[in-house]
């Protein structure tokens, strides 16, 4: 009895010891995680960037939006003048009237005068007309300058998701290839396989690395490219995000709905609605604006005679401009007819890319759910021959088979989620909406 406790003691302290350097060692590795996590927190959801806010810091870049404040002002100062009482600002008039360089008599006159600008008639409710033509067109031409900037990043927005759905499966090839890999290892040591499969096996692994490296690249110069148009930081820009997706537009209730707010015809629109004012205000500036003039006048003829004081009334009327006139209002009329031209061929435009994208989408969706199929049973199949490849029921060659179909499904299948959303993306594109 004595020489068994002995053993048994002996097993008890050998459990006791293991257990303690296991519980230090566990706390050990956990004072280390957390001082590594208090000074390198891991990224948050949170510090991913959006497709918006690619959007906004790509905007804030352009020349149009950092002009825009001016050009309202600009806008806002042309409808306050075509409010004023006078088209052109009051002028003062001062002269004097003297003989002191000839006869020295003691001629003397002085004159002070002011002169009035006059509107002609109906040329201050055309050039407040104008003027509001011209503060709408600058928001729309704004917005259009928007819409194009979306476009760019949009590209460049998901051109960075293909890469780096690329990349992932590139790296779940890579994976699976270096199991396979070590699995045939073990076999080849254990005298089950040749070392003509572990040579197949290594080649597996070489070509998926080589699909990595070739994924980084181009990840990097997407990366590259999306940082170039918005100046965001690196920060984020290294995941997909799924529910950055842009959600589907709505149906309108009339095919023509949806064209009358696109940005595009609407800042042609408003082009040809200034074009229009234009038009009107040079056909009733047929001459230059009229004046009143009121003036006073002290003078005296010699030495000696007291000053008089007179009152001058006068009115200035300008003969017509002739073929000045005709030059402005026959240029103001031909840049109407252009913007009507272009507006009709990109109302055609964009419906034609309008039904393009709707069908790229559908197409898109289609696409989606075969290459969902086919991953699913790829997926299954690759479970499969993997037993049956354990068992040794399936040779090397098929199993590398399978297993390169399973990853081109499932990288067709990550592809075509890219495709859609950049298909829905497009599709808010054609019918003028930014991003959300």
């Amino acid at each position: 009895m004595h020489r068994r406790r002995i053993p048994a003691a002996g097993r008890w302290q050998h459990t006791a010891r293991a257990t303690l350097t296991l519980a230090l060692a566990a706390a050990l590795t956990g004072g280390l995680i957390g001082a590594h996590a208090q000074t390198v927190p891991a990224p948050t959801v949170q510090n991913q960037p959006t497709l918006r806010e690619a959007f906004e810091a790509a905007w804030a870049r352009q020349p149009e939006a950092q002009a825009l404040a001016a050009r309202r002002d600009a806008a806002r100062a042309q409808a306050q003048a075509a409010q004023a009482l006078t088209p052109e600002p009051v002028a003062m008039e001062l002269s004097t009237k003297t003989d002191r360089l000839n006869r020295n008599l003691g001629t003397r006159e002085y004159e002070v005068g002011v002169a009035i600008p006059l509107w002609l008639p109906g040329e201050r409710g055309r050039s407040k007309a104008l003027a509001d033509a011209e503060g709408r067109a600058v928001e729309s031409r704004t917005t259009a300058a928007q819409l194009r900037i979306a476009a760019t990043v949009r590209e460049a927005w998901w051109s960075w998701q293909r890469a780096r759905a690329e990349l992932d499966a590139a790296r779940g090839q890579l994976d699976n290839a270096r199991r396979i890999a070590a699995d045939v290892g073990k076999r080849v040591k254990a005298g089950d396989l040749a070392r003509a499969d572990q040579h197949q096996a290594d080649g597996a692994v070489a070509a998926a690395e080589g699909a990595v490296a070739q994924a980084e690249g181009m990840l990097a110069a997407a990366q590259q490219h999306l940082r170039s148009l918005t100046a965001m930081p690196a920060v984020g820009l290294t995941s997909v995000i799924p529910s950055q997706a842009e959600p589907e537009p709505p149906i309108p209730a009339t095919p023509t709905a949806e064209m009358d707010t696109h940005a595009e015809l609407l800042a042609l629109k408003d082009r040809a609605a200034v074009a229009e004012g234009a038009i009107a205000l040079a056909a009733t500036q047929s001459r230059a604006s009229p004046e009143l003039t009121v003036a006073a006048t002290r003078d005296r003829g010699a030495y000696g005679e007291s000053y008089q004081q007179t009152f001058t009334v006068g009115v200035r009327i300008p003969f017509g401009a002739g073929p000045r006139h005709d030059a402005r209002v026959a240029s103001a009329r031909a840049e109407a007819v252009e913007l009507q031209a272009q507006m009709a061929l990109e109302r055609a435009r964009l419906a034609g890319e309008r039904e393009a994208a709707r069908a790229r989408s559908d197409a898109a969706r289609a696409q989606l759910a075969a290459a969902e199929r086919r991953a699913q049973l790829a997926l299954e199949s690759r479970g499969f021959f993997d037993k049956s490849f354990r068992l040794g029921e399936t040779d090397l060659p098929t199993r590398l088979r399978i297993e390169s179909e399973a990853a081109d499904a499932e990288r067709q299948a990550a592809r075509a989620r890219i495709e859609l959303a950049a298909a829905i993306s497009a599709w808010r594109q054609a019918l003028g909406l930014l991003p959300p």
